[in-house]
């Protein structure tokens, strides 16, 4: 197996469609806040979504006026449904063997922090995380770096000795504008050529970034 061009001492995941298995329920709440105005997401908001909702949802309504409702409409469908996320098979597991061989593992999430405090504690993932940035606790977002550079300094690393993983496009670029090398995990959608070129791995799931992880990270 190739590892990283440099040795890697942490690892920031990214964590819906990463570590949670969310997405189903990520384009239900979207189809349900788009449905009175008109539009359907397709497979191409993956390549959007990491961002603020109100980015991607603006782009899919046929009047940009309609966006707050929107919004209102996906916040309440995913609130009561976010029962349905769970983790994926094996998540919990590379984190807590992370933890126990005392490497740094970090959360870069577009999910707003009120949520994603719920999610993780829900999952008990967040007890054994170092260091978490949501996508509302810095004025920019994803691809923009500053919040992977928040999360990596605070696992007391350098750029270039932390591994990165996410599922989107904008995880990439943004791994590849702060100088860390990044696996995508593919799932079953199409990646532009640009992206593929910018990430040092993709791979097909979730469970293939965990090996790589422990590989590159565990030995």
């Amino acid at each position: 197996m190739k590892l990283p061009a440099r040795p890697k001492r942490a690892v920031v995941f990214d964590l819906d469609g990463t570590l949670i298995d969310s997405l189903p329920l990520v384009l239900e709440a979207i189809r349900h806040a788009l449905e009175p105005f008109g539009g359907s997401p397709t497979m191409d908001i993956f390549a959007r979504l990491g961002g603020p909702p109100e980015r991607f949802l603006a782009d899919l309504l046929p009047d940009p006026v309609h966006v707050p409702e929107a919004l209102r409409r996906m916040v309440t469908y995913h609130h009561r449904n976010h029962h349905l996320i769970q983790p994926y098979a094996g998540a919990a597991e590379t984190l807590r063997e992370l933890r126990a061989r005392g490497i740094p593992a970090g959360i870069w999430t577009g999910r707003d922090r009120a949520s994603t405090r719920t999610l993780m504690a829900a999952h008990h993932l967040d007890g054994i995380v170092d260091a978490v940035v949501c996508g509302d606790d810095l004025p920019t977002h994803k691809p923009d770096p500053q919040g992977l550079l928040a999360v990596v300094d605070r696992l007391g690393c350098a750029p270039g000795e932390v591994l990165l993983v996410g599922d989107a496009d904008v995880d990439v670029l943004g791994g590849h504008a702060g100088g860390v090398e990044t696996v995508l995990i593919r799932h079953q959608r199409t990646i532009a050529p640009e992206v593929t070129a910018a990430c040092w791995r993709d791979v097909a799931t979730p469970a293939e970034a965990y090996a790589l992880v422990r590989a590159s990270l565990l030995g």
